[in-house]
């Protein structure tokens, strides 16, 4: 007997834009599912905020989209999945993926070689965190794991200087102690950080093989829908809502970057 197709929707939740690079990819693999994304633009950026602060910020945005019946959570964002997945978890019943742990099981299944050299760049928060080195520590111990703060690439993203020559020069400078000391495989463990892959993997060259967490957290639904038996009804149509807790058409403006062809015709703005 065929499981019936549960049409509720999946949320994916950010501390502002830099989730749409996952929900896009989720939007190209999952052509007949809903999805409700909510960025918590008021509160931007979580990264220098406490752990307790973004665990109740966490569980806050959760609870709104709990409230709008969602069938799995989607913590599109690297400080939220580094420091209140936890705390989420343990908050509900509904299944949660983070970003992180999708992102290095992908890089620990690109691995050419055991001796192979993985690096990470994110946030400062993100990467004072050691949420990456310890999650790959667990899946595979002893391995060389180099880590890298890039904070000014959000802001170049956000501000659309994608081919600017400036963001070139910015990305060779951060990437630097990558040029020296080559890593096999880099996590761009921030979801801003996809709109610059080209320049990175220029900056880089061939032989490193960058790693969106976008595409994995991909990987890990598929999985995760199949486990728990939630399967897609074929001729369901397609539905993207947003939300977003401050300043909606800032976050219109943004989302064109990150979406590219997918339009953004309404956002609305909440209280949490």
């Amino acid at each position: 007997m065929d499981t019936p197709y549960d049409s509720r929707p999946i949320g994916i939740f950010d501390s502002g834009v830099g989730g749409l690079t996952v929900l896009k990819e989720l939007i190209a693999a999952f052509p007949h599912e809903h999805f409700i994304y909510l960025g918590d633009t008021a509160r931007v950026p979580y990264g220098a905020k406490s752990v307790r602060t973004v665990e109740r910020y966490t569980i806050q945005v959760a609870n709104f989209l709990i409230q709008r019946n969602v069938k799995g959570l989607i913590a599109a964002c690297n400080t939220a999945s580094a420091l209140g997945l936890g705390a989420l978890r343990a908050h509900c019943e509904t299944p949660v993926l983070g970003v992180i742990q999708p992102g290095c099981q992908k890089a620990l299944a690109e691995m050419k070689s055991r001796s192979g050299h993985i690096g990470i760049i994110g946030t400062r928060s993100t990467i004072a965190s050691g949420a990456y080195p310890n999650t790959l520590a667990l899946l595979k111990p002893a391995l060389k794991v180099s880590s890298l703060a890039c904070p000014l690439f959000v802001p170049l993203v956000e501000e659309g200087w994608i081919n600017h020559g400036a963001t070139r020069l910015i990305v060779e400078e951060n990437l630097a102690p990558f040029l020296k000391d080559p890593v096999d495989i880099l996590i761009l463990g921030c979801t801003h950080y996809p709109v610059l892959k080209p320049i990175i993997a220029q900056v880089l060259g061939p032989r490193t093989q960058l790693i969106d967490s976008a595409e994995a957290v991909v990987e890990a639904l598929e999985k995760l829908m199949n486990q728990l038996l939630l399967p897609t009804q074929p001729d369901a149509k397609q539905r993207v809502d947003f939300y977003v807790t401050d300043v909606a058409d800032r976050f219109q403006e943004v989302a064109g970057r990150f979406l590219g062809e997918i339009a953004v015709d309404r956002v609305e703005m909440v209280d949490l």
